[in-house]
């Protein structure tokens, strides 16, 4: 998809070279800037000007040199502020609040002296400060210089590579699978934002642990009324007490969330704006290939995957007597289960006009894999050493991001669901939390307790996830046609009203759709094959993997599926074309009206596709313009049925009328 303000700044980009250049170069110099490059994102947009590269909007070697010099000259200045007031920099804002941030560098540096200078090129924490550090020890310029600029010259291109090699291999991606690399795209962007948002989250506590405590402590003194409960939680001489501070500071917040969340949504009286964007942004998304993918992973979140890992657990721990962990594992569970149908029951929320019954606020899935996979890391994270105690939470946040995501995208939830069923899954198992870590005090060895846990939920999940994902699928399908038009109406006029191209936001994705069939495909299948065609089954994820085999020959290399309205296709037919990397293909679909007689009614492309390799891996059979060439030779092969043809209305492209059975009265009248 290719909204309008990526058309203007790439037009703007490709009318204004220099200025690119002069706004690369600037990206990369703020990025090198001592304090500055904390705050410069220039990861992303690096790899935006790389994508740039490849597809031909900004001349490659000028952005490199750009992005090198950038960098080598923000290095410069970072070099010379340290230089210039390095005895002073501890004493002055930001580093006398963060003086970890000079602590980092000079660590690296006395370590590894001038290597330093490379190594921290590409580590972004300490990137903008050991240039400074080298200041600050008068490590002589000549020495400096020339390490520097290296480093620099394999930052830039490091940095641009990865959207270069995307951005010139957009366009064979994207002709055949551009929803499924967004899908897979989206998701791991979540995973990713998820992951971060717990690990720096975890390390934010971890490092004001003690100071929270204190501030609960002075509190507690100067309410002795309420300060006696957080003096009964929080005791200094507990080894527990920190913990206890973070959870407890935790749930409040949670606690806060979820009730103003709840209270937005009671007052619009259904979802949100926001709900309604996102839920038809997924829905857009909509691919074959990642339909099958996001069922299996939501199905993560069903009772059988869940349960057996939750029963394996709590069977361990009564097997070791663990009498006190497994009554809050057990309370985890069951009134997890029945507070969430009390709040479902409560509050009615209408569901998405994509979900079936079953399917409300908050999300059950969700919110359960939040409490099992929650409480769990409450259990066996304090039994882990220093910085490894996020590891559980890491794992927690992210099971229950590809859970929430999958039902996201299959339509089953709206995102105030996902969003609700978290933070109130959270809330829970914070209490719970608070309740276990302030009574038990004693350790176990969680080894064994943490490989049956996980393991029995991935061996359920692989066993659940294929045999669940047909079924949840058939759930999902996108809604039929509702508008009803008469055999004769579309015979003779109506069929202009249809779509003549798909609907994408790229318009190199919007193919003529210069077919149009009434009645069962059989009939049509079968005088193609006569003529030379042959039915392709769609291509699954064993298909997909196969691309990358290069000892299958490539004219038997799968065609990948492509949707129409969230409609996979109905019938998609293949025909060696006039040079070995070239094939003709006929994709079909359900059309988006139906005929008053019962008579499927499907629209359909013709294409002309050649074969490509944008990663030298894969083979990806893309459509290319081949000024109807397909479409006059599907003409010629459609002996013995009813067709017609004139040009669409719309765009002028010829579409052929094809009726598979004879009609049911009197002649059709001619164009």
């Amino acid at each position: 998809m290719n909204p309008a303000w990526l058309d203007s700044a790439t037009a703007w980009i490709s009318a204004h070279p220099i200025a690119a250049g002069a706004l690369v170069f600037l990206i990369a110099f703020c990025d090198a800037l001592v304090v500055v490059g904390i705050v410069v994102p220039a990861l992303p947009l690096l790899f935006a000007v790389g994508a740039l590269i490849g597809l031909g909007h900004v001349n490659g070697p000028y952005a490199l040199a750009c992005a090198a010099l950038g960098a080598f000259c923000g290095d410069l200045l970072s070099y010379w502020i340290g230089r210039r007031w390095g005895s002073q920099l501890r004493q002055r804002w930001p580093f006398a609040r963060y003086p970890q941030w000079l602590d980092r560098g000079e660590t690296l540096f006395r370590r590894h002296g001038v290597k330093s200078i490379a190594i921290a090129r590409f580590v972004g924490a300490v990137r903008p400060f050991v240039p400074a550090i080298a200041g600050t020890l008068q490590m002589p310029l000549r020495r400096y210089a020339l390490p520097s600029l290296v480093a620099c010259i394999a930052w830039a291109a490091l940095f641009l590579a990865p959207g270069w090699a995307l951005g010139r291999s957009y366009d064979a991606v994207a002709a055949v699978a551009d929803r499924l690399a967004l899908a897979l795209g989206a998701l791991a962007l979540t995973v990713a934002l998820v992951w971060a948002g717990v690990l720096y989250t975890w390390r934010w506590f971890a490092e004001h642990a003690d100071h929270l405590l204190a501030r609960v402590l002075r509190w507690s003194r100067a309410h002795p009324r309420l300060g006696r409960y957080a003096g009964a939680l929080i005791d200094p001489n507990r080894p527990e007490s920190a913990s206890l501070a973070m959870l407890a500071v935790s749930l409040l917040a949670i606690s806060w969330i979820w009730f103003t969340l709840v209270a937005m949504l009671l007052a619009s009286g259904g979802p949100l704006a926001l709900d309604h964007y996102l839920h038809d942004l997924m829905w857009s998304l909509r691919n074959p290939l990642a339909d099958r993918l996001m069922a299996g992973l939501a199905s993560l979140g069903d009772a059988p995957v869940l349960g057996s890992a939750a029963a394996v657990t709590l069977a361990y721990l009564l097997w070791r007597r663990r009498w006190m962990a497994a009554a809050h594992w057990l309370a985890a569970l069951v009134f997890g289960l029945v507070l969430t149908a009390v709040l479902e029951a409560a509050i009615d929320m209408p569901r998405p006009p994509t979900a079936p019954a079953g399917f409300g606020f908050p999300s059950v899935a969700v919110t359960m894999t939040t409490i099992i996979f929650g409480f769990f890391a409450v259990l066996i994270a304090r039994e882990l050493p220093g910085r490894k105690r996020v590891w559980p939470y890491l794992l927690a946040g992210v099971v229950t991001t590809v859970v929430g995501f999958a039902r996201l995208y299959l339509g089953a939830h709206w995102p105030s669901d996902l969003v609700g069923g978290t933070l109130f899954g959270l809330a829970w198992v914070l209490v719970l939390g608070i309740a276990y870590r302030s009574h038990v005090a004693r350790s176990f060895w969680m080894r064994p307790l943490a490989f049956l846990f996980y393991g029995s939920f991935v061996a359920a999940g692989l066993w659940h996830a294929p045999r669940a994902a047909d079924d949840l699928l058939a759930q999902f399908t996108a809604a039929p046609a509702t508008r009803v038009v008469s055999m004769d109406d579309w015979w003779n006029s109506e069929w202009a009203t249809l779509p003549a191209q798909r609907n994408e936001g790229d318009r190199r994705l919007r193919w003529p759709l210069d077919l149009q069939v009434a009645g069962p495909l059989e009939p049509l299948q079968d005088a193609l094959e006569r003529a030379g065609w042959r039915a392709q089954p769609q291509a699954d994820w064993v298909a997909t993997l196969a691309l990358l085999d290069d000892d299958l020959p490539q004219a038997q290399q799968a065609v990948l599926p492509a949707t129409l309205d969230a409609h996979a296709e109905a019938l998609l037919m293949l025909r060696p074309g006039n040079r070995p990397d070239e094939k003709l293909a006929i994709r079909l679909w359900p059309a988006p009206a139906l005929l008053a007689n019962g008579t499927p009614l499907w629209l359909g492309t013709a294409q002309t596709l050649q074969a490509s390799k944008p990663f030298g891996a894969a083979v990806l059979w893309r459509p290319v313009d081949d000024g109807g060439a397909a479409h006059a030779v599907v003409r010629t092969h459609l002996g013995g049925l009813d067709v017609l043809e004139a040009p669409h209305p719309d765009n002028a492209v010829h579409v052929l009328r094809i009726r598979t059975q004879a009609p049911a009265r009197g002649p059709a009248k001619a164009d």
